[in-house]
């Protein structure tokens, strides 16, 4: 397996409409765990489509070593397969089973080939990805989103690759699965290619591959590495762009001096030759050579002028978008000890055990809500918020506004503008005050009057921050539902500043460890098996 290997030479490709995704890429990746890292939209899940073969490109190659597998993003999968015909074993079990019903017929043995112990592999495979309970014949169909990710990545493994693509392999999957598929891949020794937001699963990586820019740049180690490598290239970049600045500036400068100069001498000059008598065939030329110097003079420095000015563009192109969100929001302030939830014996659809959950929220405590999927986590924000009715039990809010963020962002008119969004929620604001709000969320000029519906997945969660946490009033209890689930790296970091900045009280269900620890979660709950615990946080003693 050390010998696997994948190399992209010159790859290029456009979509039907000509739009251009990638031009002249070239890259490899060799044996060890790499992690493939860029914004949302620029490329991460068509080049390995590219790579499996699934897209052709327009120009260039791919050439990969070894036996490919690859997890896709969203599985083509049918409800009415069998988890046999998933993993795609059920022409083997079938053998086996009519082997030892008594039938010696050729075929079966073929079919079986060096795959005796397929059932054994399988169990053991499934039950290390935690579904060691799934019955071959149980239809697809009857798996929670998570159970179907897990199996398509156990079909990939029983298939024995020597390479392994993975897009997002932890969507939908809860903090335990996530925790298992990590184990999983920590014992990779094949070519692993990863497209993750996982900062968790990122950190296990060997490597990590960043696709900027059109070209795709390694760095060693994690994520966490990874970062660290970026911040210290920026802060080189920052220096260097302020001493290209600083030259600018003087070669500027010294341009307008000699132009200075030069005048003034021409002005001397010409007051000279008046006053000297000279014939005026002599002061013609001596009057032109001084024009002529003055202007070598002027070229030499308008030219390094020039170069000056290339030097800074050079060193602005090393530089990043700065893209972090910078708020103040005082009027979130809750204070400690002030209830704003309170609900007492919570029933609801079934989910939740006999007398009911209890929870009762104070002051601007930062909670996280873990648990299995399906456990009901979304149930229990609806009923928080008043959407649902529970089935028996109590709710008491405080006067304060309560703010839901549900998983599909659908807050607001997507057929209005951002700013039109935020007037509505905020009409008490001054546009010239609403158009900073805005700039602050990074809706700058035109950004702003963009309607809702054309925006990116991180736009659409930065526009949706913006109306919820300056709304009129301002909410005092914010419930967040896998909100960094299909956000890139960078929109992450954004959340993440601008609950930094909120001062009022959130629950926020999340399987992302790593986001969960910078939000400076304080208070662990977990629902599971119908009842809400206490706990501490994942890892802690």
């Amino acid at each position: 397996m050390s010998d696997a290997f994948i190399v992209c030479s010159r790859l290029s490709f456009s979509w039907p409409d000509d739009t251009p995704v990638f031009r002249d890429l070239s890259f490899s990746v060799g044996a060890g765990r790499t992690g493939l890292v860029a914004p949302n939209g620029a490329g991460k899940s068509t080049l390995l489509k590219l790579i499996a073969g699934d897209l052709r490109p327009t120009a260039g190659g791919v050439t990969v070593e070894g036996v490919l597998g690859y997890l896709p993003q969203d599985l083509p999968l049918t409800a009415g397969l069998s988890v046999a015909e998933v993993l795609g074993i059920a022409p083997v079990i079938a053998a086996l089973d009519a082997v030892e019903a008594g039938d010696t017929a050729e075929e079966h043995f073929t079919t079986i080939g060096n795959d005796w112990d397929i059932e054994e592999r399988t169990r053991a495979q499934l039950d290390r990805l935690g579904l060691g309970d799934l019955a071959f014949d149980r239809p697809l169909g009857t798996l929670s989103g998570g159970q179907v990710v897990s199996l398509g990545l156990a079909a990939q493994l029983l298939r024995r690759p020597d390479v392994l693509l993975l897009d997002e392999p932890t969507n939908n999957l809860d903090l335990a699965a996530r925790r298992r598929l990590h184990d999983v891949l920590g014992d990779w020794h094949g070519c692993l290619l990863v497209v993750s937001h996982d900062r968790a699963l990122l950190d296990r990586m060997d490597r990590i591959a960043e696709l900027e820019r059109g070209e795709v740049r390694f760095y060693g180690g994690g994520f966490t590495a990874y970062e660290e490598a970026v911040r210290t290239e920026q802060e080189a970049a920052e220096r260097t762009v302020r001493s290209a600045e600083q030259e600018l500036k003087r070669e500027k400068r010294e341009m307008q001096q000699a132009r200075e100069r030069a005048e003034r001498r021409a002005g001397n000059a010409a007051r000279n030759l008046k006053n000297a008598g000279l014939a005026r065939i002599v002061a013609g030329g001596l009057k032109r050579g001084a024009q002529e110097s003055a202007g070598r003079a002027g070229q030499m420095h308008a030219s390094r002028v020039s170069d000056a000015q290339a030097r800074l563009d050079e060193a602005g192109r090393a530089l990043r978008d700065d893209q972090r969100i910078a708020l103040e929001l005082p009027g979130t302030r809750v204070p400690a000890g002030r209830t704003v939830f309170q609900g007492e014996h919570l029933l609801a659809r079934g989910l939740f055990a006999e007398p009911g959950l209890d929870l009762t929220v104070r002051g601007p405590e930062r909670i996280a809500l873990t648990g299995p999927n399906g456990a009901g986590k979304s149930t229990l924000l609806r009923l928080i918020t008043g959407d649902l009715t529970p089935d028996g039990g109590t709710t008491r809010r405080a006067d304060g506004r309560v703010a839901y963020l549900s998983q599909r962002l659908d807050l607001l008119d997507l057929g209005r503008t951002v700013a039109e969004n935020l007037a509505a929620l905020a009409p008490g604001l001054a546009e010239a005050e609403r158009m900073n709000l805005l700039a602050r969320f990074l809706f700058r000029g035109a950004r702003a009057h963009l309607p809702v519906g054309v925006l990116s997945g991180g736009e659409r969660l930065r526009a949706t921050l913006a109306c919820v946490l300056c709304a009129e009033p301002a909410p005092q209890l914010l419930l967040l539902d896998e909100p960094t689930n299909n956000l890139d790296l960078v929109s992450v970091g954004q959340l993440e500043s601008a609950l930094a900045a909120y001062e009022g009280a959130f629950i926020v269900v999340s399987h992302d460890e790593r986001f969960l620890e910078e939000i400076g979660v304080e208070r662990w709950l977990e629902l599971s098996g119908g009842r809400l615990l206490e706990t501490g946080a994942p890892g802690a003693d």
